[in-house]
């Protein structure tokens, strides 16, 4: 029914024109749509954890004037990075490009893009837990320790044979080893050769306190022959360490009288073959210092590096008439202990027959 207007006609309604829609309105929801897209993105790249660990922990080394590709290839190369472009990313907005520094870092399970570069930028190393036994030689030694930290074992090597740098430590090229006391020690892997052997004076003169000290007077010994002696009482006693006092009785009673030492294992130190399990009378005839058969007193150096434990059976030892022993025939790993010769010869046949028994014959 159509409406009268003023003028008494009939009015007709115009139906409403659709709005135009901007293009505006469409470049502002695309630009929120990718706003939101980039915000979550960029979310992903510095929160999300994009480190996955699976069982050991895993250390990454970044050498010493690595470039930014060495060092993220390092990274890469260890497996545990799940998104490496986001990884890279996050390293150029991070600018580590230009702040690559060495170390050894630990890549923590879980950790995200943001909490690993700000570790490898910042340098903050996780220390490694240096730990050395059961050495002889020295280039034993020196191999040992250039797989803790950023040296050769030539560069480790040299030092321990260089005379004018072991006379600066206290020490000479054969005693050098005594400076080293078993143990495990925190530094970090960019330790230099000459910071650590700096580090082990410390420890050394750290563990040589004023009542250690005072026992190895009492003994007749300096700190370096302490260790000469119970080198040779862990190299006797290497099962049973509630042995190693009864043992260093013996060699101290030994000394006091001015006999030799006879021992077994400076003979087979002499010989250079660690493979001897049956010393015998051609071993006896190496001319060496170190054959304490056919020279008295100590050798020039130890024969091993003696553990903690060995240190203190020598400084601590126990008080006994025993001057000889040998192993006992059960092969328990103990000893058989004698005041006299005939009774130590009586407990050597016994050994001997076990040996040959056992076919063991060299």
């Amino acid at each position: 029914m159509s409406e009268l207007n003023v003028t008494g006609k009939p009015s007709v309604r115009r139906a409403r024109q659709p709005r135009k829609t901007s293009k505006w309105t469409y470049v502002l929801v695309v630009a929120m749509f990718l706003f939101v897209c980039f915000s979550y993105y960029a979310y992903q790249i510095v929160y999300t954890p994009n480190v996955e660990v699976k069982g050991d922990p895993v250390y990454v080394l970044i050498p010493r004037g690595a470039s930014y590709e060495q060092a993220m290839d390092s990274v890469e190369n260890k497996g545990v990075i799940i998104d490496k472009l986001s990884f890279r990313l996050m390293a150029k907005l991070m600018k580590y490009p230009d702040l690559v520094k060495p170390g050894r870092y630990e890549l923590e399970d879980g950790a995200t893009n943001y909490h690993l570069i700000r570790k490898l930028r910042s340098g903050d190393q996780d220390a490694v837990k240096l730990t050395y036994s059961n050495v002889r030689l020295k280039k034993d030694l020196a191999n040992k320790l250039s797989t803790f930290i950023d040296a050769s074992p030539a560069e480790i090597d040299s030092l321990l044979n260089s005379p004018e740098y072991t006379q600066k430590l206290g020490f000479d090229t054969t005693t050098i080893l005594t400076m080293f006391i078993p143990n495990t020690y925190e530094m970090y892997w960019t330790t230099s050769a000459t910071e650590m052997m700096e580090r082990m004076k410390k420890e050394y003169d750290a563990f040589w306190t004023e009542e250690r000290l005072a026992k190895a007077q009492d003994l007749g010994l300096s700190p370096k022959e302490v260790s000469i002696l119970a080198s040779i009482v862990q190299a006797e006693q290497g099962m049973h360490p509630d042995e190693r006092p009864r043992i260093a009785g013996v060699y101290l009673n030994r000394l006091q009288k001015g006999m030799l030492l006879q021992a077994d294992p400076t003979v087979v130190y002499a010989t250079g073959d660690f493979g001897i399990r049956r010393v015998l009378n051609v071993h006896l005839k190496t001319d060496s210092p170190y054959n304490t058969y056919k020279y008295k007193g100590l050798p020039p150096g130890p024969i091993n590096l003696p553990s903690i434990t060995s240190l203190k059976a020598v400084l601590d030892p126990e008080e006994h008439d025993y001057i000889y022993f040998c192993a006992k025939a059960d092969f328990s790993g103990y000893h058989a202990f004698a005041t006299n010769e005939a009774e130590h010869r009586a407990n050597a046949r016994q050994f001997h027959a076990a040996l040959n028994a056992r076919k063991i014959m060299k």
